[in-house]
């Protein structure tokens, strides 16, 4: 009866003394959760793509004709979107590698990948603002396309522009960490904001995987 007593008394201090609960960081598991609803969130986005997709009558634009780019005379399908693809893949590879270093203390190696990682980013928002421009100008709108089936439109700017919002966000939170870290702000704390700020970035490259394959591959 004593033990029982002692160990909810522990429990207690533990989660009233703002100490580590289960092991785990608060950081870290605040941004699990909110990676978590964010997830709901972008599941809904796509669940709904796809019962509209299969539920409408009209035709639905073919991906490889609607995002091809002609160069020089020459018309290539999804050329813009295998780039932005790959940018985003090497982006998670120098975010991995950025985390690496920070737990092995080089806060410089860490900050100049993080900046890295943060130009990548910037790279493929430039690249999705390229491919909105050039959607617009060929008269696709949220209420209407000229293509085919007038929910492309609005299914098309919903999801890549809420995804890109994400993906400016990250490059802005991307700046400001390795700013800090080069700075030396974490030094006494240690470098698990590395790792935090890499869970956002890697989540973000998840999400555009299933994006590519429902939204530009199917």
């Amino acid at each position: 009866m004593d033990t029982g007593t002692n160990d909810m008394k522990g429990f207690v201090s533990d989660w009233a003394g703002d100490r580590v609960a289960f092991r785990v960081p608060w950081g870290k598991a605040m941004m699990w959760i909110f990676l978590l609803s964010d997830t709901f969130i972008f599941g809904t986005f796509l669940t709904g793509y796809m019962s509209v997709r299969m539920a409408t009558t009209a035709a639905w634009p073919n991906p490889s004709e609607v995002f091809s780019l002609t160069i020089m005379g020459t018309n290539y399908p999804l050329i813009l979107i295998a780039i932005m693809t790959f940018v985003l893949i090497t982006s998670s590879g120098t975010m991995a590698m950025a985390v690496n270093y920070g737990y092995q203390g080089n806060r410089k190696m860490a900050a100049i990948l993080m900046l890295v990682t943060a130009a990548f980013g910037l790279l493929f928002v430039g690249m999705q603002a390229f491919e909105w421009t050039k959607l617009i100008h060929e008269g696709v709108r949220p209420w209407g396309n000229p293509m085919g089936a007038a929910q492309f439109g609005s299914c098309f700017f919903m999801i890549t522009g809420f995804h890109g919002l994400h993906v400016s966000a990250g490059v802005i939170y991307l700046a400001v960490i390795a700013r800090r870290v080069l700075n030396g702000h974490y030094e006494q704390k240690g470098y698990g904001i590395v790792e935090i700020t890499g869970l956002y970035w890697h989540f973000v490259d998840l999400v555009w995987v299933f994006i590519f394959a429902l939204f530009y591959l199917w």
